[in-house]
């Protein structure tokens, strides 16, 4: 199995002095249980529990004092208390309201264990009657593979390397750019990335692909809040990676004939599973990040191999020259976006995008990037500067002088002026450098 950034942080959070609990969210098939087991290598002991089964979800169910607990754990487990620096990880831990609740007796009471969370359902239960151990855990989201892990799934740890360094050498911009292509077509999904990495076959991903998506439509019934809302959420996951990456109504979505309220409501319980993100405009070029819930949102789903996958476009982003020559422009937004949400295991890692206030403008950039006290604009385009007419007008009334655009060009940082007249500095930034942005605007800020 390839590595993940994900370890990394695992072992930033075992280092902590002050540690909690560590609750991974995600959804299914992203490779939470495959992290913790590559994780668990750095310990003596590993305990591993998976709540959907009646037998291991039974020792938290108990009514027993928690040292009692903690016995019954490690009997179970056929591990010694003693037995040197252990890692429990829950797995599956929404299957148990009382599991949940007791981590803060973990915190509180065993905070030599290293405790481990995980479920792609957890957040669905939030807000209801559960005790949760609020101030007593800590989150950490795990999301499909990134740009920099697709490369080490596929054995590219030389240009992995590369990507590290201060500057990336020109001479590799064509190599990089070529394997970029390959990750916007195939996405990154472990499952997927695996299938791949054994024989290099485009044409033969299709069943894993088609299986991701059964098993989301499989679990149905624990996604809906309600009888009548399996209907919904099965009509949009039937349609939901078709759209991505447009802005969407409610009503009727996607040829249907369910009103807006019903659509909205399906849509925010899916939201949480994080197969699907609503990605709300913004009208402001300031802080704070105030998003318009009354616009149509962007549809961003899981990951944009699905997206290639469902729209049957695969072997167009092979063929064609420019990723953003296929469908629409589309697919290098949606894995521009894929990169900003896997650049942090934040689970407050949001996307926004920007719309100008008036209603009957079509100006839309694509992204915003919060930069210390800015809103950085990112377009993702082809092209000359000024063909960037959305990004020039957010410039004009912005209060700082930086912009981002995401291009299969060379990395190049230049002095521009918008239509209007003003001045600004645009990054350009290659679709592979997009990980490290903050690292980029470091260098020309104060420029």
């Amino acid at each position: 199995m390839f590595n993940r950034d994900i370890t990394n942080e695992l072992k930033k959070w075992a280092a902590k002095p002050s540690r909690k609990p560590l609750i991974l969210r995600g959804a299914r098939q992203v490779g939470k249980t495959t992290a913790v087991d590559l994780f668990s290598k750095d310990f003596d002991q590993y305990i591993y529990l998976n709540l959907e089964k009646g037998n291991q979800r039974d020792i938290f169910e108990r009514q027993y004092p928690f040292a009692d607990l903690l016995t019954t754990l490690f009997i179970f487990a056929q591990k010694q208390r003693s037995g040197g620096k252990t890692l429990i990880f829950i797995d599956e831990i929404q299957n148990s309201p009382k599991a949940i609740a007791l981590l803060r007796y973990f915190y509180e009471e065993a905070n030599d264990l290293y405790v481990i969370a995980a479920g792609s359902l957890l957040k669905s239960i939030m807000g209801k009657s559960i005790s949760f151990p609020v101030g007593r855990v800590e989150y950490m989201a795990l999301r499909p593979c990134s740009f920099r892990e697709f490369l080490s799934a596929t054995n590219n740890h030389q240009l992995l390397e590369i990507l590290e360094k201060p500057e990336v050498p020109g001479f590799l911009h064509s190599q990089l750019i070529t394997w970029f292509k390959k990750y916007a077509t195939i996405g990154g999904m472990p499952g997927v990335l695996n299938l791949y990495s054994q024989n290099a076959d485009i044409t033969a991903l299709e069943p894993a692909y088609n299986s991701l998506i059964q098993s989301y439509t499989d679990d149905i019934e624990k996604y809906a809040d309600s009888p009548a809302q399996v209907h919904y959420i099965r009509h949009i996951i039937s349609n939901v990676f078709r759209e991505a990456g447009t802005k969407i109504a409610f009503e009727k979505f996607g040829n249907s004939p369910y009103r807006s309220r019903e659509m909205k409501e399906a849509f925010v319980s899916l939201e949480k599973t994080m197969l699907v993100r609503l990605v709300y405009p913004c009208i402001s070029t300031g802080l704070p990040l105030k998003p318009s819930l009354v616009r149509k949102p962007r549809l961003h789903v899981l990951d944009t191999g699905l997206v290639n996958h469902s729209n049957k476009i695969m072997g167009e982003l092979v063929f064609n020259e420019e990723i953003s020559d296929t469908h629409r422009g589309l697919i290098a937004e949606h894995i521009v976006g894929q990169e900003l949400l896997a650049s942090s295991s934040s689970i407050s890692n949001e996307l926004h995008f920007w719309v100008r206030e008036k209603t009957d403008s079509s100006a839309e950039v694509d992204y915003l990037y919060q930069y210390n006290s800015k809103l950085i604009p990112i377009e993702v385009k082809s092209g000359a500067i000024g063909k960037l007419r959305s990004l020039h007008q957010f410039m004009d009334v912005a209060p700082h002088h930086l912009a981002v655009r995401v291009w299969q060009g060379p990395y190049l940082v230049e002095k521009a002026k918008t239509i209007a007249g003003t001045e600004f500095t645009l990054l350009n930034l290659p679709f592979y450098l997009v990980h490290r942005i903050e690292r980029e605007l470091d260098k020309i800020a104060d420029k």
